[in-house]
């Protein structure tokens, strides 16, 4: 295309944490630019956050009904392309669908919705309409998280035997709700955060990276939720095993009050002929471990890494790539598929390699079916997708 595309934003304004993270990622590789935005519910808070944003002030809208209504009559060099909805949970569905009814993609934060059936709603919409949604599941945006991916589709291992993965954070180890914590106030909020606290807002991420990097689907868990400090209304804590397709287990755990702990994301993937080791903390580097040769470390921007790796990589070797270089691969993915879509041209591969919107329903799953099978006597839920 010979211009930028146009983005509006939902929400992340002033005090916002994700907003700001959408907006770096977005525009990191200079084919994206904000127009517009509905940046926050409070009036002042809005036209603040558009001032210092500088959007010009007649797109600095006061309610996103408002935003997408007069977007959706400007002409079709002026209004934006697609919306960043970075509102907490219960705020997702109803901006998706209005946004996707007035002809807009739309970019997601995770999990996609409030409840399944929103997500399946939702899933609905946007296969009805045609238009593209990005859900920002962001570790899928790592260069050897497509690494390990290839290596896995490639038969490499052999066939799947198991999947271990851990999402280990310390930061709600005290009861921080009570504190005058945003973050934590809206994220152990069942009005706001849905039916769980830790399970959909890390344990989410932790799913959809061990089918990811899998390729195959949960079946069934058992799981066995905890709410560990007192005083609090939403898990905090939580074990899940799990059954995937074609008889392969796996163990997934996901904890907010592992003191000490920052952003511990890990997995290990163990097949017929090794095992594949990945941590979001030390993201660049992916150790492959052979039943009979010798261990290998493999580094992001070294040679001989898939074409979806050298894709999402973007400096050479030895620069250490991060978490806004991996929401970037995300945005641009995305850009890059739907400025294809609007010159009527095939994306690449590697470009539509991002998490859309049957992952979002799955999130939504993922959630629903843990917090059954904790609250049943039964030792296997089926997965309810």
């Amino acid at each position: 295309m010979n211009r930028k595309l146009r983005m509006g934003m939902i929400g992340g304004g002033k005090g916002a944490f994700i907003g700001a993270i959408h907006r770096m990622a977005a525009t990191l590789d200079g084919a994206v630019e904000l127009v517009c935005g509905a940046l926050s519910q409070h009036p002042e808070n809005a036209l603040e956050s558009g001032r210092a944003l500088f959007l010009p002030q007649n797109r600095v809208y006061q309610s996103y009904q408002e935003m997408l209504e007069r977007e959706s009559q400007l002409p079709a060099t002026e209004r934006m392309d697609f919306v960043a909805i970075v509102t907490p949970n219960f705020a997702h569905f109803a901006p998706a669908m209005l946004a996707l009814e007035k002809g807009f993609h739309v970019v997601l934060e995770k999990p996609m919705t409030f409840s399944l059936e929103e997500a399946r709603q939702l899933k609905q919409k946007v296969e009805e309409t045609g238009l593209l949604l990005l859900l920002t599941h962001t570790y899928a945006g790592y260069p050897m998280v497509k690494q390990v991916r290839q290596m896995v589709q490639a038969g490499e291992l052999g066939k799947i035997r198991k999947v271990l993965v851990e999402y280990n954070q310390g930061w709600l180890s005290r009861l921080s709700e009570k504190e005058d914590n945003k973050q934590a106030a809206w994220r152990t909020d069942p009005a706001r955060s849905g039916i769980s606290g830790c399970m959909g807002d890390i344990g989410t991420h932790a799913a959809h990276l061990a089918e990811y990097i899998s390729g195959l689907k949960i079946t069934q868990v058992c799981a066995q939720l905890n709410t560990v400090v007192n005083g609090r209304a939403l898990d905090d804590d939580g074990n899940v095993l799990l059954r995937f397709e074609e008889n392969v287990t796996g163990v997934l755990t996901a904890s907010q009050i592992a003191a000490g702990e920052e952003n511990n994301l890990r997995i290990k993937i163990y097949g017929e002929n090794g095992g594949l080791e990945w941590a979001q903390q030390e993201p660049n580097t992916l150790v492959v471990k052979w039943l009979d040769q010798p261990m290998q470390v493999l580094r992001a921007g070294g040679g001989s890494l898939s074409s979806y790796a050298q894709h999402n990589t973007r400096t050479p070797g030895g620069h250490p790539e991060g978490y806004i270089e991996a929401f970037a691969n995300l945005y641009r993915n995305f850009a890059l598929t739907l400025s294809a879509l609007l010159e009527g041209t095939p994306a690449s591969p590697e470009a539509l390699d991002f998490p859309g919107v049957e992952e979002g329903v799955r999130g939504m799953a993922f959630i629903e079916t843990v917090v059954a099978s904790s609250n049943s006597q039964e030792k296997w839920t089926d997965f309810m997708a």
